[in-house]
């Protein structure tokens, strides 16, 4: 078993190490492109080939772990904040002031730039908070165990819990050696979304808020400027937010595909757009006379918010990893890094 996790971290550290030279070396020169290129289409042009190699890198990756998250940081938010830069938008418009390193920093991690003198520790949640859900993750791992005698609903419930707690705690050892050695302030990547009270509250203000504020200057924003004289303030609103969800459908497709390598079922997409479609519904009976005089409790609407996002995820999220056994790739590689790292311990011990 040694040697067989031994082989594979080999393996993935080796596609690890070239992809991300790759990487870095990319970002050096989409760097001076932006320093000495005006926003526009010479800029897009001489980018494009950047934004191509981004979209290709993940498939280096035979690793769910390594794969996705390349996938999630480079392939999406990378190349979204590239293209933002084109027309001197999004968190790297301010090239001409910043940094290489902090150029560097802020395309491939989930931060933001803000002044020494006004940084704060306000967006950090405590180490309680982060050792609470370290512990939970590992009960979740030490569960799956025990998958032969569960039903496939709990399975795929400790798969909800697996994504969300695994995805906000590697993303937050992401950011801390930014804020801790570059001085940034950390973007907030997850504000307890188990909370959430709405499916707007949910998906703008709770979960993965660094796609959402990529998504906001890329899609919403250009839609809604678009189908508002047309359309209405309120009408032109709701599209723009349906296309910001089809948009991440169709990224998330992208990344099941890296994980797949198999022919897109289109399930995911699915499963944003209906997101898509009742989170702007949701907000136009807020807006409406009847979401003025009716608004449900504040835990009956969380129990539903939560209920709903769990069953449209056991409908149409999760199928598709299940069906080409991601999930227990996944789970394989956590349980060989474990017996690495509890080697590495006793090596030394």
């Amino acid at each position: 078993m040694y040697e067989t996790a031994y082989d594979h971290l080999k393996m993935i550290m080796k596609s690890f190490y070239t992809s991300w030279i790759a990487i870095y070396a990319s970002l050096v020169y989409s760097y001076f492109i932006a320093k000495n290129i005006k926003p526009g289409k010479i800029r897009l042009i001489l980018l494009l080939p950047i934004i191509a190699l981004f979209t290709l890198i993940p498939l280096n990756f035979s690793s769910p772990y390594v794969g996705g998250m390349t996938a999630l940081l480079i392939t999406w938010l990378a190349n979204f904040k590239l293209l933002l830069l084109v027309f001197d938008k999004g968190p790297l418009c301010s090239s001409s002031s910043i940094s290489l390193i902090q150029f560097i920093s802020v395309a491939t991690l989930p931060i933001k730039i803000k002044p020494p003198q006004n940084t704060t520790t306000g967006s950090l949640k405590s180490p309680l908070n982060y050792t609470i859900k370290i512990v939970v993750l590992a009960i979740v791992f030490q569960l799956y165990a025990y998958r032969p005698h569960l039903h496939y609903n709990v399975i795929l419930t400790l798969y909800c819990l697996h994504i969300y707690l695994n995805t906000e705690i590697l993303l937050a050892l992401f950011a801390v050696p930014a804020r801790a050695l570059l001085k940034f302030e950390i973007e907030p990547q997850f504000d307890e979304p188990y909370m959430a009270t709405s499916l707007q509250d949910f998906w703008g203000r709770r979960w993965n808020l660094m796609v959402s504020s990529i998504l906001r200057p890329s899609v919403y924003e250009p839609v809604k400027i678009v189908l508002g004289p047309v359309m209405g303030k309120r009408w032109g609103s709701a599209y723009a937010m349906m296309a910001s969800f089809a948009v991440s459908g169709l990224m998330h497709e992208l990344m099941y595909y890296y994980l797949t390598r198999v022919k897109p079922t289109w399930e995911v997409t699915w499963f944003f757009v209906v997101h898509g479609v009742c989170t702007a519904l949701e907000v136009l009976v807020k807006k409406s006379e009847l979401g003025e005089k009716w608004r449900l409790n504040r835990v009956v609407s969380g129990v539903l918010t939560i209920g709903f996002v769990m069953v449209t995820s056991f409908w149409l999220f999760f199928p598709q990893l299940v069906r080409n056994r991601v999930d227990l790739r996944g789970i394989e590689e956590l349980g060989a890094a474990f017996q690495l790292l509890k080697a590495g311990v006793a090596r030394w011990i």
